[in-house]
């Protein structure tokens, strides 16, 4: 028992001092370091233009030992602080490097008081909370016009303005309709000592500015107004414009004169324009074709002249005929036969183009025959009678007989002649 209680008080070594004396030091800071909170941001102010608004602070970095530094910002309307609910803070920006945090996507109302705060976060420590009250109405500025035209009205000049714009491009005037603009307008001069400026205020957007000299350069910048807060804006930039007056009468006469020439000028080449179309699509579609040259000498009065041969009446009459075309008459032969008691008919006679009919009597025949050329009807001159039978001597000359008019619809026609009893066509 004794040697344990000897065991458990005996004196430490050399050694072990030593090294508890080294670590002591570090012990105590961790420890200190462990629980020291880092410092807080330092000038908390709000940067805000129109509805654009910006949270910006200070922060000492050496107070950190170069450790990583981060920020939190927070906000909350302010009667929800004095409401007996739970407070709940909403977040703009959550463990943000930077040493600010943009406010605009929040939309914030305008007439509305809003609480914000932030804090530093370093190696998982935070320091205290640093609040800022911020209202929109009272706190955030109002910005210049966001457009100033100018234009001539004579020997005055007008002033378009167009209104500051919300982050959401619509007119300011929709939360400041007391919105105003001071107007501040001078001659233009090299010597900028001599620069007598006047001014004046409006509420429209269309401003004429009055007693100007005519054909005289000026410059013109506006500010936007809000009296309520005695809010005011920055200067635009200076823009500058000539106004106008009566020309006097040589500028009129040279104005004249440069409009006809350029009017003249610009015929003159719509007209050249137009005769090298034409003669191009003449060249194209009609290409030129020059007549043979017996073709040539025949019309032309002379071989070395231009001039076009002139018809007379004789030449006329040599030149233009009449022609008609007739058909070809039609020719009709009718021959007579031979009596009856002739047994051999004459040889000139052809028996394949004879037709003999036999009429109700049945004691005359006739024969027709047609031929392309002319046709004749002629009787026998003699007859001789050599044992019993009669004969023709003589070759028949045919009588010819033209038939002018000829009718498709009649079928026959009754020829009467001498020695023929009747026949049908």
């Amino acid at each position: 028992m004794k040697s344990c209680q000897c065991y458990l008080f005996r004196p430490p070594s050399i050694m072990s001092i030593s090294s508890w004396v080294c670590l002591l030091p570090l012990i105590f800071y961790t420890c200190l370091a462990v629980g020291a909170k880092p410092a807080s941001p330092q000038n908390v102010n709000v940067l805000s233009l129109n509805t654009n608004y910006t949270l910006t602070w200070d922060w000492d970095y050496n107070s950190s030992d170069a450790l990583p530094v981060s920020f939190t910002t927070e906000y909350i309307p302010r009667f929800k602080l004095s409401s007996k609910r739970v407070v709940v803070w909403n977040m703009a920006c959550e463990e943000s490097p930077r040493r600010s945090c943009d406010l605009t996507p929040l939309d914030l109302h305008y007439l509305s008081i809003f609480i914000l705060r932030v804090r530093a976060n370093v190696n998982g420590s935070h320091s205290d909370w640093v609040q800022k009250k911020f209202c929109p109405d009272t706190d955030a500025a109002v910005g210049p016009p966001s457009k100033v035209d100018l234009g001539p009205a004579g020997g005055h000049l007008d002033v378009f303005i167009s209104d500051p714009l919300t982050s959401a491009n619509i007119s300011m005037r929709e939360e400041l309709q007391e919105l105003y603009y001071h107007i501040l307008y001078w001659e233009k001069s090299e010597d900028t000592q001599d620069l007598r400026s006047r001014s004046l205020n409006s509420s429209v957007n269309m401003v004429t500015l009055p007693n100007l000299k005519s054909w005289t350069w000026y410059c013109v910048s506006i500010q936007t107004r809000y009296d309520f807060y005695n809010k005011f804006s920055s200067f635009t930039n200076p823009i500058c414009m000539q106004t106008q007056g009566t020309l006097p009468w040589w500028q009129i006469v040279l104005y004249f004169l440069a409009s006809l020439l350029v009017f003249f000028v610009l015929m003159l080449l719509i007209l050249c324009g137009s005769f090298w179309c034409y003669r191009i699509v003449k060249l194209t579609l009609y290409p030129p074709i020059h007549l043979p040259k017996h073709f040539q000498e025949y019309l032309q009065d002379s071989p070395s002249s231009d001039v076009p041969r002139l018809l007379t009446p004789d030449s006329e009459s040599e030149l233009l005929c009449e022609v008609t075309v007739c058909p070809e008459p039609l020719v009709l032969e009718v021959h007579q036969p031979p009596p009856e008691d002739l047994e051999e008919p004459h040889p000139d006679l052809e028996p394949d183009i004879r037709h003999s009919r036999q009429d109700s009597g049945g004691s005359n025949d006739s024969g027709i025959y047609s031929t392309g050329g002319s046709s004749g009807l002629r009787p026998c001159p003699s007859l001789s009678h050599e044992g019993g039978r009669t004969s023709c001597q003589d070759i028949y000359d045919p009588q010819q007989v033209k038939m002018k008019d000829m009718t498709p619809g009649i079928r026959s026609q009754l020829i009467i002649d001498e020695g023929v009893l009747d026949m049908s066509v």
